[in-house]
């Protein structure tokens, strides 16, 4: 197991070291409800007092529902400010421009990035930077919207798996409610990323961490073939 003792202080550090360097202010984050956003809204608020967490429902009812009430709980229990944006208006004004019916594959990933849109446009406001809550489940399965959450200043947790997040959480003395729901993007009503994937977060981690074989393996390598775009540098022509 990870001595999360000491990570605690070196991330905290990190992101000091980061807001000396860049000037900045604060940080802004999507804070979700869930795992991630708790874990990077606990460490930020470690780091500065200057934190914002946004509350960002967009048509699912859990958003507005169960998720708000743990981020509210995240708000509470650490002393971070937090506001709500609903962008369910502003989705369904965006799909009406579009003016041609979007299949379900495209619609589910605007929401991310209206998001997204939001955080930078609140912390160019504040001078505050991004921060990311992408995990390295996530990544390896590509399991996020390409310039949507998978956009961001900076991320102290992307190198840590789902369960090394719910181990941290732990660690820290987090909520329950944080290690014990199922993940889910509130992409839509209903969704749960394990369910999207076809996967567990288990098996994939266990697969990321030991190298093991688990069941699903093809589903684990496909996914990360098929999202590599995701992860790499944009494409540039050099004369």
């Amino acid at each position: 197991m990870r001595d999360y003792e000491k990570e605690t202080k070196q991330r905290v550090q990190f992101i000091q070291d980061l807001l000396g360097e860049t000037k900045a202010e604060g940080i802004v984050f999507g804070s979700s409800g869930g795992k991630d956003s708790a874990l990077l809204g606990i460490l930020a608020r470690m780091a500065t007092p200057n934190v914002l967490g946004v509350i960002m429902p967009c048509e699912s009812s859990v958003n507005f529902g169960l998720d708000r009430d743990d981020a509210l709980l995240l708000g509470q229990t650490y002393d971070i400010k937090h506001i709500e944006v609903d962008l369910t208006q502003t989705k369904a004004t965006f799909l009406s421009a579009a003016n041609e019916e979007l299949n379900p594959s495209v619609s589910i990933n605007i929401a991310p990035r209206l998001r997204m849109a939001m955080l930078y446009s609140l912390a160019n406001n504040r001078n505050y930077l991004v921060a990311g809550t992408s995990n390295r489940s996530e990544t390896y399965m590509g399991y996020f919207t390409k310039w949507g959450d998978g956009a961001c200043d900076f991320n102290v947790i992307s190198d840590l798996t789902v369960t090394e997040i719910y181990e941290f959480l732990r660690h820290l003395g987090a909520p329950e409610t944080f290690y014990t729901k199922a993940p889910s993007a509130g992409l839509y009503e209903g969704q749960t990323d394990e369910e999207d994937m076809g996967i567990s977060y288990a098996d994939i981690d266990k697969f990321l961490i030991s190298g093991d074989l688990v069941p699903g393996m093809e589903k684990i390598l496909g996914a990360n073939r098929k999202s590599a775009h995701k992860r790499l540098p944009i494409l540039r022509f050099k004369p």
